[in-house]
């Protein structure tokens, strides 16, 4: 059983996804933190995105995601890089990287491998459209720009003293605008996902919704 979690930034979907698998005690992948790992590199080798050659660039990257006990850790080139995924440097350069075709090619290889033969939630913007079409449910959550803002100001404020949640509010509406007009993959809604509107939900309601509908099937 595949359960399609689609979804803006900062929506809820990882933490909700996270949570219905661990109810219907399946597993879960978070597909937005292999794009974030691939992101680490290049910002960590200093990569310019228009002066490299990306096919070149993928085959020398290994990505290697380890679900234990229902937390996920991302393995690049052997480093485990967990901890570094949710940088708001790296917020601010994953919609550039998650573009590029090359790297999209190799993430859904990898997502389909490793949910092959399996009951598995997975969340990330393509799932239900271009991972697994064919996925027995898909949702897509969604949320205000007020209220996705101010959840990842709460989640980073400690981390970076900079922030502010009218920058993280524009960061977002400029993510938003890229993610959904971007050539490959856009972020969209599958015709046949049910739209979950977490705005004025937490996450355990946002999880009951989900779990009430997948339970009534």
């Amino acid at each position: 059983m595949i359960i399609a979690i689609d979804g803006p930034a900062g929506s809820g979907k990882s933490t909700t996804s996270k949570l219905v698998a661990k109810k219907l005690d399946i597993a879960h992948l978070d597909t937005g933190s292999m794009y974030r790992a691939i992101t680490v590199y290049f910002i960590n080798n200093n990569l310019n995105l228009n002066e490299i050659d990306i096919s070149s660039v993928m085959n020398s990257i290994k990505l290697e995601v380890l679900i234990s006990n229902g937390e996920q850790s991302v393995l690049l080139n052997g480093d485990n890089v967990t901890s570094m995924l949710r940088s708001n440097k790296v917020s601010k350069l994953v919609s550039k990287v998650s573009s590029i075709r090359e790297v999209r090619q190799k993430m859904v290889n990898i997502q389909r491998e490793i949910s092959q033969d399996k009951s598995i939630v997975i969340d990330g913007r393509d799932i239900g459209t271009v991972v697994f079409p064919n996925a027995e449910y898909k949702f897509f959550i969604t949320a205000s720009i007020e209220s996705r803002a101010q959840r990842r100001f709460d989640e980073l404020k400690d981390s970076d003293s900079n922030l502010t949640l009218e920058k993280i509010k524009e960061e977002i509406k400029n993510r938003d605008h890229y993610d959904s007009t971007r050539e490959n993959s856009p972020l969209k809604k599958a015709n046949d996902a049910i739209i979950i509107d977490t705005t004025h939900l937490n996450i355990s309601g946002q999880v009951n919704e989900i779990l009430e509908i997948i339970n009534n099937n």
